[in-house]
């Protein structure tokens, strides 16, 4: 009898680490099956985001001169640093971001709120306004600054036909060409083309409010204006804020659409951290990449501290809330 015992015993436990090898093997292929789908955006990310990254927090602390396809580095250690601390130019360039960054949010997010309540309030032609507002955020960059280029030219641009048509001639103006002008003009072109995105991300945070909530506030009452600052606001605010976040460090990285309408210009009145770094990299003929390396090491820290300290606030404020 104890034979016996001690055979099934054996047989059991044969039978367990059979079932153990195979779910090892399972879970392995799984794990594989998993690391074969993500290896290619994994690929991209390190070679493309990470690597640059890294290469230009070391760089920041060499002297990196390049001639006749040659580089010759030089440890100068926070040299480059404390002569960012001093460039004026650079600092004239973050206060123009810093700017943008926060005006843009402020002029976008108001806007496309209020065009997405207006499609989620049941307008007619609703599709087509959808796409009419949207389709800004599908041009390119490059499309969008030539267009608006045009809006803006001072001889025979659209927005000064209009003023004149309107007999406002006392308005018109070199508006890319001010530099009073330059930079709130393509702050509104850039809150233009990203106006949409906003209003989509809107219109499906209202769209996740019970109508119950609406059918309320119908009953008592409330007039449009009340609907949105007494229902609408303090339901999707989480949302919002949010989008006020990536909204404000997407406008920290502005460059594309400076780059195809005034690059920098005039005198420095849209220069931004951006274009004033790939100037001073590669069209400055300083031959030199430790400085603009400098630049971009400081202003990525910038943004990642921001990036963190807004994210720690918002979920502070949630967990105090529910």
């Amino acid at each position: 009898m104890m034979k016996e015992d001690l055979l099934l015993g054996n047989h059991t436990i044969c039978k367990d680490l059979s079932q153990q090898r195979k779910r090892r093997k399972k879970n392995i292929r799984k794990t594989l099956l998993i690391l074969s789908f993500i290896a290619p955006a994994l690929l991209f990310y390190l070679t493309f985001i990470v690597f640059p990254v890294g290469e230009s927090i070391v760089l920041s602390f060499f002297k990196v001169k390049i001639f006749a396809r040659k580089a010759t580095y030089e440890f100068i250690g926070f040299e480059n640093f404390r002569t960012l601390f001093a460039d004026e130019v650079f600092w004239k360039a973050a206060k123009n971001t810093v700017i943008w960054a926060f005006a843009s949010p402020l002029l976008e997010i108001p806007i496309a709120l209020l065009l997405a309540y207006v499609l989620h309030s049941g307008v007619r032609r609703n599709a087509f306004f959808r796409v009419a507002w949207f389709a800004p955020v599908l041009f390119p960059a490059v499309v969008v600054g030539i267009i608006w280029s045009w809006i803006y030219n001072s001889q025979w641009g659209l927005l000064n036909a209009i003023l004149e048509t309107l007999h406002l001639g006392a308005l018109i103006h070199p508006w890319l060409g001010d530099p009073a002008t330059a930079l709130p003009s393509l702050i509104v072109t850039s809150s233009w083309m990203w106006t949409g995105f906003n209003m989509v991300i809107l219109l499906a945070a209202i769209s996740s409010i019970p109508k119950d909530v609406f059918e309320a506030g119908r009953i008592d009452g409330a007039s449009n204006s009340t609907t949105i600052f007494q229902i609408v606001i303090p339901m999707i605010r989480p949302t919002i804020i949010n989008l006020m976040i990536l909204c404000f460090v997407g406008k920290m990285k502005v460059f594309d659409l400076i780059w195809a309408t005034t690059q920098g210009g005039p005198m420095w009145a849209t220069e931004t951290v951006a274009t004033y770094t790939v100037k001073r990299a590669f069209f400055w003929g300083t031959f030199e990449k430790g400085y603009p390396s400098a630049m971009a090491t400081f202003w990525f820290f910038i943004i990642l501290a921001v990036s963190i300290v807004a994210t720690i606030a918002l979920q502070r404020k949630e967990s105090l809330e529910y």
